[in-house]
């Protein structure tokens, strides 16, 4: 009797063995993620000015920026020369971070965005430190927000950037006057002993 329902497992196996598999595993077919999926953080380095909040507030402290002041000549005769930051080094280290998101919604200048990229894992804990070159080529697969209402006006930056690519509309010419005559509606008299 155990020797029948070895065959029987067996028969079910060979027969399963020869068919297509259903499943579709993660490296032959990537898996559809949703848009704002939290994946790595990426960096727009162009915002960043270096003012230390997301270092500050990250309770792991997994990031690390350097920078310098420069001071920048006084463009009007008699006003006061300037100073900014300028980023020497911001890194991530994911070994350490916990994607919280602390960091990201603490940026007041929108320097850090959450990036659905998932496939940066390495082979040694300590290459798991991303510069800020590896950060910004994350920053390319940003989702852009979706709208807050389907019926609210686009951003504004998006206005301007369509209004700068469409051309002007052209002139019109002027008409002399209305194309179609009016309408006249014919008079509705009450019906007798009525008052209207």
């Amino acid at each position: 009797m155990a020797r029948l329902g070895l065959l029987d497992g067996l028969r079910v196996t060979l027969q399963n063995l020869t068919r297509r598999s259903v499943t579709r595993q993660y490296p032959d077919e990537k898996p559809a993620l949703p848009p704002r999926s939290r994946g790595v953080i990426a960096l727009l380095e162009e915002n960043c000015t270096s003012c230390m909040l997301c270092a500050r507030e990250c309770p792991d402290w997994c990031i690390y920026i350097d920078s310098h002041k420069e001071v920048v000549p006084a463009v009007e005769e008699g006003a006061k020369d300037r100073s900014h930051n300028v980023l020497d080094r911001f890194a991530i280290d994911f070994a350490l971070c916990m994607y919280c998101g602390i960091c990201i919604e603490v940026c007041p200048f929108d320097a850090l965005f959450w990036s659905p990229e998932f496939e940066y894992a390495e082979l040694d804990i300590r290459d798991l430190v991303h510069e800020k070159d590896r950060l910004r080529e994350w920053m390319w697969t940003v989702p852009a927000p979706p709208p807050l209402d389907v019926h609210s006006a686009p951003a504004k930056e998006l206005a301007a950037a369509r209004k700068a690519i469409e051309p002007p509309p052209l002139a019109a010419e002027p008409t002399a006057g209305p194309t179609t005559e009016p309408t006249v509606r014919p008079r509705v008299t009450p019906p007798d002993g009525e008052t209207g």
